[in-house]
């Protein structure tokens, strides 16, 4: 018996497979950027990113997003997976578990095409997690030409199309992470950016004293954000001739923050915040704000199956935020939780943070009094604090406190998002600090996280050693003050 026409046209017209009824993902992620770089965060000079500022005018924009871990490797796992780091057994530069499921193992699985330019490294951290197309730094112009995206942008999406397969690409910019872009003395492979600054230009965020030499490495990288978005631009424009823009899902976030004193590697408010500027037409309103709401990172992988209507994993710790894109209310996301656990070189330093609106509480359980804390982002800035200090009692206190940590911090966040000034120990703040460890001891106890058995045993500092070592081997050992 013959299939009546309609019937076959139905299962056409209804199928899921088809690529044009999907909507595809585009994920474009810049390496160690601070959100108030972007002219529409507030950046300055006015001028600095024009293709992000453009974008955002068709995107919209939360003004609550954070990474929930500020290093490249384990935020990137934390997309990958979307589960917490110690959820996946990822706490740092190591892989993830491979019974945990991924976002290009579930999409391939829906009938997706898989394809990541940059940080293949860093953002592949299952070893059977496996991309259809890939293209890493030294095929990239370094991580840093524009042009060399742009092209192998164009390949990827006209091969998408040949295929008949929606696509899940992650684009990953090497800018503007260190070496900045010096013009003298560019990275081989790398291009020039569509302008250069001077030290006249900077805008010294406020976490960081303004100083000479933190100036004139602040130029450095704000040429290598203006290549960013030189590159971002590149990436949009080689989406559009592909004519599959209107059915494309983008998205544009930092990493973590800039990799200087106080931000990356950390949990202050800069560590973490990232920008985030969504774009989906017809489906989001362009131009719009969402003031509200955190969202996090680890939201994305149920929020791309959402999207795609692909079959959901179990074991996701993040929620969907479409209802947020399309302009409706999502209760439950008054807080958002951010950690560090180890860094590269392998050192131990564990960090637990939750934020509100309002506060910001930061538990350090490895800070001892005696653990020296340093990590590979410190460059010109931080020698130029160091000898400042010298001679100035409050940026050698700042020095101090980068160093050696405090086991608990609190911060007005409204007042001072530069976490200039801790007020764990002032008495008006202690309903506050008490309601953020409770949210802290929640998601804790939620996640399983290893640090919860520090936390409560934190005025016992042997107690807390063996959890520290029960969890990370021996950590004490890399936290030794260097020789002079």
């Amino acid at each position: 018996m013959k299939t009546p026409l309609f019937a076959i046209l139905f299962t056409i017209l209804a199928s899921p497979l088809l690529a044009a009824d999907r909507p595809n993902i585009l994920l474009f992620t810049a390496d160690d950027l601070h959100a108030e770089s972007l002219g529409v965060y507030g950046g300055k000079p006015e001028g600095l990113t024009p293709n992000l500022d453009a974008f955002a005018a068709q995107s919209m924009k939360f003004n609550r997003a954070h990474v929930n871990a500020a290093i490249c490797a384990p935020c990137r796992a934390i997309i990958a997976t979307g589960r917490y780091s110690h959820r996946s057994g990822a706490m740092g530069f190591m892989p993830a578990r491979e019974d945990v499921p991924d976002i290009v193992t579930t999409l391939q699985a829906a009938g997706y095409h898989a394809g990541i330019l940059g940080k293949v490294g860093h953002s592949t951290p299952k070893k059977s997690m496996k991309w259809d197309y890939a293209f890493d730094q030294q095929d990239l112009g370094n991580g840093r030409n524009p042009q060399i995206y742009y092209e192998r942008a164009k390949t990827f999406l006209k091969e998408c199309q040949d295929a008949g397969k929606p696509f899940y690409f992650m684009v990953n910019s090497h800018d503007p992470h260190r070496p900045y872009c010096n013009p003298e003395k560019l990275t081989k492979g790398a291009a020039m950016p569509s302008k250069v600054y001077t030290a006249e230009d900077v805008d010294v965020p406020g976490f960081l004293p303004d100083l000479p030499g933190v100036r004139a490495e602040l130029a450095t990288y704000m040429n290598s954000t203006r290549r960013l978005d030189d590159t971002f631009g590149k990436v949009m424009q080689a989406l559009e001739e592909s004519g599959q823009a209107d059915n494309t899902l983008v998205l544009f976030i930092t990493d973590n923050g800039i990799a200087v004193p106080f931000a990356k590697c950390n949990a202050w408010f800069h560590s973490t915040r990232s920008p985030l500027l969504v774009r989906w037409p017809g489906h989001i309103q362009p131009g719009s704000v969402d003031d509200q709401n955190f969202v996090s990172v680890v939201d994305f992988f149920p929020t791309f199956l959402d999207v795609t209507k692909a079959a959901v994993p179990e074991g996701l710790d993040g929620r969907s935020f479409l209802p947020l894109l399309k302009g409706e209310k999502q209760k439950g996301r008054e807080y958002v939780f951010t950690q560090i656990d180890s860094k590269a070189g392998g050192a131990a330093v564990p960090m637990r943070c939750v934020q509100n609106e309002n506060y910001g509480y930061i538990y350090n359980p490895f800070s001892n009094g005696q653990y020296y804390y340093r990590n590979n982002n410190e460059g010109k800035t931080m020698a130029a604090m160091n000898e400042a200090a010298k001679s100035d009692p409050a940026i050698q206190a700042r020095v101090d406190l980068f160093r050696y940590r405090v086991p608990e911090e609190f911060y007005d966040l409204k007042n001072d998002p530069n976490c200039l000034h801790n007020l764990i120990d002032n008495p008006e703040y202690a309903a506050k600090i008490k309601e953020l460890q409770g949210q802290l001891v929640a998601h804790m106890k939620a996640t399983e996280d290893p640090m919860l058995a520090a936390f409560a045993s934190r005025d016992d500092r042997t107690k807390v050693d063996e959890v520290l070592t029960a969890t990370y081997g021996n950590w004490k050992a890399k936290g030794k003050k260097p020789k002079k």
